[in-house]
C-alpha cells in the first residue's frame, strides 16, 4: 500500500470520526436544550454559557451537528468518490474543526474532548498536505535541470524546434 493510499484512508477515517461524533454530539446537545429533562451526560453544564452569546445550547448544538458534522460528511463523500474538489473541501473541514475548538476554548474550560478534536483537525490538515505531495522528497538540482529542459526534436530539415 502506497503513502497516498494510506493517507487517503486515514483521512477518511478521521473525517468519518468527526462527522459521526459531531452529528451525535450536536443532536444530544439540541435534545438537552429543547427538553432539559432529557439532558444527557454529554450536555455541557449551563454555567458554560455565561459570557457567551448564547442563552441555551440549541444554536451551538445545531452548529455542531449541521456545520461541523455536515462539512465532514460532504468532505468524506467527496474524498470517497474521488471528486476533483475533495481536498479543498477536506481542508475546509479540517480548518472548521480547528476553528470550532479555538472558539469553544474561549468560552468553555479545557476538556479532553477539545484535545481529541484539535488533534483530529491537525491530523486532517497533515494528511491533506501528504495527499497534495507537500512532504515528498525534494528533487536534486540535476533532476530539476533534466525535468525542466525543453524537449528537442529534429524535424525533416534536421533543425531543432
Amino acid at each position: 500500500m502506497g503513502m497516498d493510499t494510506l493517507a487517503r484512508r486515514s483521512l477518511l477515517v478521521a473525517q468519518g470520526f468527526v462527522a459521526v461524533t459531531a452529528i451525535a454530539g450536536g443532536t444530544a446537545i439540541v435534545v438537552g436544550a429543547m427538553s432539559p429533562a432529557m439532558a444527557t451526560v454529554l450536555s455541557p453544564p449551563p454555567a458554560y454559557l455565561e459570557g457567551s452569546p448564547f442563552s441555551s445550547y440549541l444554536v451551538p448544538g445545531l452548529a455542531l451537528a449541521g456545520l461541523l458534522g455536515g462539512i465532514h460528511v460532504v468532505a468524506f463523500i467527496t474524498l470517497l468518490r474521488r471528486y476533483r474538489w475533495s481536498l479543498l473541501i477536506s481542508a475546509a473541514a479540517a480548518f472548521a474543526t480547528l476553528i470550532w475548538i479555538f472558539v469553544q476554548m474561549m468560552f468553555i474550560p479545557f476538556s479532553f474532548l477539545q484535545a481529541v478534536y484539535f488533534v483530529a483537525g491537525l491530523a486532517e490538515a497533515g494528511l491533506i498536505m501528504v495527499l497534495l505531495g507537500l512532504f515528498t522528497r525534494p528533487a536534486t538540482a540535476g533532476q530539476l535541470a533534466v525535468s525542466t529542459a525543453l524537449p528537442v526534436s529534429t524535424g525533416s530539415t534536421g533543425s531543432a524546434t
